[in-house]
């Protein structure tokens, strides 16, 4: 950039960039530029306030589940993803991802499916078209029972 030039209007400004593409061509290019900025607020916060398990006959007792009672600030998100991973939070076992509807209120429960029991690191992803947030907990299931 050489600088912006003087004009007559002192509101606008001229630059002048010189680009040299391939070390021996000079363009020089003069011109006005302008843009906007959209500030949306956003998903800011992500509460998991209840973790309960889900009692299930012997006869239905394949896999453990567990409805998490999630809230926000913020926009309404427009999906939701959980992240199951080992406790440490560092190796992904599963991800599932649903559109969900959320009209007044952040106030949405969440369930999801267990395979075995275990100690489980849970990320709770909430996400619109502008913003994410995530909340996180360890939870262990133990057979049907979660604490």
């Amino acid at each position: 950039t050489t600088g912006p030039s003087s004009v007559s209007d002192s509101s606008l400004t001229v630059e002048s960039v010189e680009d040299n593409p391939d070390g021996g061509c000079h363009i020089y290019r003069n011109g006005y530029y302008g843009s906007s900025l959209a500030v949306v607020e956003g998903i800011l916060e992500v509460n998991i306030i209840q973790m309960t398990s889900i009692q299930m006959t012997e006869s239905q007792a394949e896999n453990s589940l567990v409805d998490f009672v999630v809230t926000c600030q913020g926009s309404l998100p427009t999906d939701v993803c959980t992240v199951v991973s080992d406790p440490t939070c560092q190796v992904s076992k599963s991800m599932v991802c649903d559109p969900i509807v959320v009209t007044d209120e952040c106030l949405l429960t969440i369930r999801r499916a267990f395979e075995e029991p275990g100690t489980y690191c849970i990320n709770i992803t909430l996400g619109d078209d502008t913003s994410q947030a995530l909340a996180s907990a360890l939870i262990s299931v133990n057979g049907g029972e979660s604490t």
